[in-house]
């Protein structure tokens, strides 16, 4: 097996695009196990946000894997698989390694150095242990991009200016505003990880008063009281947008919460941000005379300060060692069926010719018999034992894929294909 990841972001398709392939969270169990079914499929983790949905996935052929989660992902979103493959990215191998530790560190997101991707990676992980989705490459190249990441956020200046989505589109919000967002009125329609993170920075922002509403009035009344807000009935939407400057989308809704007829009955202006995918704002209802809206198509165009070029380079070294230090356990791995296999064929061989010996030796006592099993197996064991951990030790090297090839051909062992691909992921780029 190997791992792929496929994709498409922010940098790759539209909002529109993303708006068609995003996952509902209910419905990414579903997928995994259509995914896990597919003839090239072994493994696989989704990660679905509001600028980004990727499959990473262990795949028995580069090719074969490609065609099946294009499928499941065209199949998903109603997009042919020809006009799909426009819009998505795909990382092989070393190169799958390596964009997993960058992503968790915060190097690919849309507001570089933004920790919210480490949540949802661990989310996306979590799903995929409870499906049984992921086997021993995913949740191995899962466990350490979660810790590359910390690593990089813990280590290095990535993150401490606190940026995120919310903060992203709030500077941009500021320009709308005159500049200052302090002391103006705001709603966040909202309260799941998304909008409890824009209650957050709306509060830390000086931005109020504040209110909150959700479909879920239970949901807004913890949140507000978690952060002094004011918690109002869904019922009250309209009332409540003629009374705020700034508004934040962040529902799962399938359908646009702000519809074109709801906001058309507004008298005063008003910046959105629409930070949902699918959209919370009706497409249509977008140049409506007084209405600016801020999604994620916005952010994407606009270019934000990022951290400096030292912390990312910083980060850039974290991430190079990580991929080494990955790499050199997937070689390891990979020469272990074939160790495993050199054991069992010794203990076959001694097996055999204890079976001959007994025979032609019958007058041996059960006490012999014992005494010369367990002296040859002995023998035998210590032989290999130099020999096995040093051949354990040149496969995490470089070149070290060589070397189980080598004992399988020196000794004729047949190690199954499906053990070599649970436990031997090839190293190497997109082909």
């Amino acid at each position: 097996m190997n791992l792929l990841s496929i994709g498409a972001s922010y940098r790759t398709a539209d909002l529109a695009v993303l708006e068609r392939l995003t996952i509902p969270e209910s419905s990414v169990p579903e997928l995994l196990q259509h995914l896990i079914a597919q003839p090239y499929v072994g493994e696989a983790v989704v990660v679905s946000t509001c600028n980004r949905v990727e499959v990473f996935a262990a795949v028995s052929g580069f090719h074969g894997g490609l065609g099946d989660i294009c499928n499941v992902l065209s199949e998903h979103s109603g997009i042919p698989a020809t006009e799909l493959a426009s819009h998505l990215y795909v990382h092989y191998g070393e190169a799958a390694v390596r964009h997993s530790f960058r992503l968790s560190s915060g190097l690919d997101s849309m507001v570089i150095g933004e920790a919210q991707i480490l949540g949802q990676l661990r989310d996306a992980y979590h799903t995929a242990t409870e499906v049984d989705s992921a086997g021993r490459l995913l949740h191995e190249l899962m466990q350490q991009t979660l810790r590359v990441g910390k690593r990089a956020h813990s280590e290095t200046g990535i993150d401490k200016a606190g940026q995120s989505v919310v903060t992203a589109a709030l500077d941009v919000a500021a320009e709308h505003l005159g500049g200052d967002l302090t002391g103006k009125s705001a709603l966040v329609i909202g309260a799941g990880a998304m909008g409890s993170l824009s209650v957050a920075t709306l509060t830390r922002s000086g931005v109020g008063p504040l209110r909150i509403t959700n479909r879920s009035q239970q949901r807004a009344d913890r949140l507000a009281e978690l952060y002094g807000a004011t918690s109002v009935p869904f019922d009250d939407l309209d009332a409540v947008l003629r009374e705020v400057d700034i508004v934040v989308c962040a529902t799962a809704s399938t359908e646009p919460v702000l519809t074109r007829a709801r906001l058309e009955k507004l008298t005063n202006s008003l910046v959105v941000l629409d930070l949902a995918v699918p959209r919370d704002v009706a497409p249509d209802a977008i140049g409506l005379p007084g209405l600016v809206v801020i999604d994620i198509d916005t952010l994407a165009n606009s270019r934000r300060t990022g951290p400096a070029a030292a912390e990312t380079a910083a980060v850039e070294q974290i991430v190079t060692g990580e991929v080494d230090s990955f790499l050199g356990w997937m070689r390891g791995a990979e020469v272990a069926p074939t160790v495993a296999a050199l054991r069992t064929r010794a203990d076959e061989v001694v097996s055999a010719e204890l079976r001959k010996l007994m025979s032609r030796r019958p007058e041996f006592t059960e006490e012999q018999r014992g005494d010369v099993s367990r002296t040859l197996h002995r023998v035998v064991q210590q032989l290999l034992h130099s020999p096995t951990v040093r051949v354990r030790q040149l496969a995490a090297e470089p070149g070290g894929d060589q070397y189980a090839a080598l004992l399988r051909e020196l000794f004729d062992l047949d190690v199954p294909l499906a053990t070599q691909a649970n436990a031997v992921p090839q190293i190497g780029g997109k082909p």
